[in-house]
């Protein structure tokens, strides 16, 4: 819950828990930039050692962890392959072009993710007419592909099909332990085969602010100069970095609650012959749905809803996304689906 309402836009609208933020007060600091922030420091070599990676730098937030990251593996005019469904192209404000001066190869993958065969044949001959194809990004879960949980033998054999084809692989690993929750696999598995991946810390972990991206020590050595270019060099975040600490200790074994919340949510939503549930499964806090039978569109049905005290997002015509989080619960989730039947009746 969200003051009086029952929030359900994004896992990014989470309040820092009270521990959270005792936590952030009591947090020992440093000059981040000079590598003396202690908490700093112990966030990103815990999230290196998570992810089975050499070594991190603490970042502002999750699209500025992607954009580094093509910044350092990309070349002006080189190609990233990636599920036309990728935060890097609707989510970014066309960042890939902008400042890595990369082409963007969109894959139609099956709720968002696509196969080693896709990959393959996206690979461009080598030729001088045509961008050098340089780079692959999963994104795990994937966002609007509906939360999808990319299984671990299409990532490996994806991060096969990279290595043979001689490309990076880089995985945008906003909801990565959703899915270590979900399926039991460890993170440091699902990370094995990319060159950077990085884990957000303010979306389901219930933090304010930040992400840490992961690689080898050349890699964060390269991206640490353009977090320096771009103005994400911080001071004393330790502050900030503590929040990370507290989150990884006490937040990611309850994202299950979250994932229980959602399929409560999908079978409210399946239960209103107006609304179509909009994916086959709901693998994790994402749950999206249709309701063009209704005769609303995807903002007017927000709007009514709004009025009801749930705020759920449109992201199309007529298509919306509930994201369970931190700060809902299952009487959130009951109190969702009747305002739900409400409005587009039962």
């Amino acid at each position: 819950m969200s003051g009086n309402h029952v929030d359900l836009r994004s896992d990014t609208v989470t309040r820092p828990t009270a521990a959270m933020r005792q936590a952030m007060a009591e947090a020992e600091v440093g000059d981040e930039q000079r590598g003396e922030d202690p908490t700093v420091n112990a966030l990103q070599a815990r999230v290196a050692a998570m992810l089975g990676k050499e070594a991190g730098v603490f970042l502002p937030s999750g699209s500025m962890c992607n954009e580094i990251a093509l910044l350092v593996h990309c070349r002006p005019g080189e190609e990233v392959i990636c599920d036309r469904t990728a935060h890097i192209i609707t989510s970014e404000g066309g960042g890939p072009a902008a400042l890595a001066g990369a082409m963007v190869r969109p894959l139609d993958g099956e709720a968002g993710v696509y196969s080693p065969e896709q990959l393959a044949d996206a690979v461009r001959a080598v030729s001088r007419y045509a961008p050098r194809s340089r780079l692959a990004v999963v994104e795990q879960t994937s966002n609007q592909g509906g939360g999808t949980i990319w299984p671990l033998e299409t990532i490996e054999a994806v991060g096969e099909t990279a290595k043979a084809h001689g490309l990076l692989l880089h995985m945008d690993g906003a909801r990565l332990l959703n899915a270590v929750v979900e399926s039991g696999v460890d993170a440091a598995r699902y990370a094995a085969p990319f060159d950077s991946v990085w884990v957000d810390f303010s979306k389901g972990l219930g933090c304010p602010v930040g992400a840490v991206l992961a690689g080898s020590a050349e890699f964060i050595e390269a991206a640490w100069q353009w977090k320096q270019r771009l103005g994400g060099s911080m001071r004393q975040s330790g502050i900030l970095a503590a929040a990370g600490l507290h989150a990884l200790d006490h937040h990611v074994a309850r994202l299950a609650e979250d994932h229980a919340n959602a399929r409560s949510l999908a079978d409210k939503v399946r239960a209103l012959p107006k609304l179509t549930l909009d994916q086959l499964r709901v693998d994790s806090n994402l749950v999206f749905f249709d309701c063009a039978e209704t005769g609303l569109s995807a903002s007017d049905l927000s709007d009514a809803l709004r009025a009801k005290g749930v705020l759920i997002g449109a992201m199309g015509r007529h298509r919306l996304r509930a994201v369970t989080h931190l700060d809902v619960d299952a009487a959130a989730v009951d109190t969702a689906g009747e305002a739900l039947e409400a409005v587009v009746g039962g």
